[in-house]
């Protein structure tokens, strides 16, 4: 059975930007966060994402829908005979903010972005030695880089959650995974969109009342070209020697997206 819809933990927003990383203290205290993007699974369903990428290949046609909305989740399905287009790997995501039939929110050079939200990962998705993604930030664009990995890895053999900036292979920060499975964890992240130096990102991870990890930093690159684009679902390499591979599925709820302005 499903776990059913929790309650986010409301953490306060602030009003002010002080929480941003990588801006100066003035700035900081004239901005805020401005709500932009509120989707709701049980409304909006999958007409809340930009696109869906669900099965590109047509591996597992018994399996669709890999991605939809249950109640007040989205929610991913991964089963181990899926394949993405690269037969190495697989792939159920949705990508982007859309407000409206024709129009989404674009992360543009210069701009800071947050993400709240909640997610359930079960004990079933695994850390892995090869790359698990769970949410990514991409250039969009067929073949482009990752700019930004939350990632499921396992680091001498411990199960771990990090964060890391693809782009110059910089950890921001990890910590364990196995206490964090089978509940639902509260993710606070920032970005300040820059090119070579001028960005910044920072990582909240809460359980419950309690903060599990918070860190950040300044004077990174988080930009390639065009514009950031958000990705949320279970990206995975087919690589993985732990034995960790298995059928699993990932719930997100309570998705809210802020600009700094």
């Amino acid at each position: 059975m499903n776990p059913t819809r929790r309650t986010l933990l409301n953490a306060a927003l602030g009003g002010t930007a002080a929480a941003a990383v990588g801006l100066p203290t003035a700035t900081a205290r004239a901005a805020s966060w401005r709500l932009k993007w509120s989707p709701s699974a049980r409304d909006d369903g999958l007409g809340a994402f930009e696109t869906v990428e669900d099965d590109r290949a047509d591996s597992h046609p018994a399996g669709h829908p890999h991605i939809f909305a249950t109640g007040d989740n989205w929610r991913f399905n991964m089963h181990t005979v899926d394949r993405d287009t690269s037969t190495d790997r697989q792939r159920q995501e949705v990508t982007g903010l859309r407000t409206g039939s024709s129009s989404y929110l674009k992360w543009t050079e210069g701009q800071t972005w947050r993400i709240t939200y909640s997610m359930y990962i079960p004990g079933s998705l695994k850390a892995t030695t090869t790359f698990t993604h769970i949410m990514q930030m991409k250039q969009p664009g067929t073949g482009t880089s990752p700019i930004v990995v939350q990632s499921l890895r396992r680091v001498n053999g411990v199960q771990t959650i990090e964060l890391k900036l693809a782009i110059d292979d910089i950890l921001v920060g990890r910590t364990n995974l196995e206490p964090l499975h089978d509940k639902w964890t509260d993710v606070d992240f920032q970005i300040k969109v820059g090119d070579g130096s001028s960005g910044s990102v920072r990582w909240i991870l809460k359980s419950g009342s309690t903060t599990v990890i918070d860190k950040s930093k300044t004077g990174v690159d988080t930009f390639l070209a065009d514009r950031v684009r958000p990705k949320w679902g279970i990206y995975r390499s087919l690589g993985d020697t732990s034995g960790s591979l298995q059928d699993t599925y990932l719930l997100i709820t309570d998705l809210r997206g802020y600009q700094l302005a």
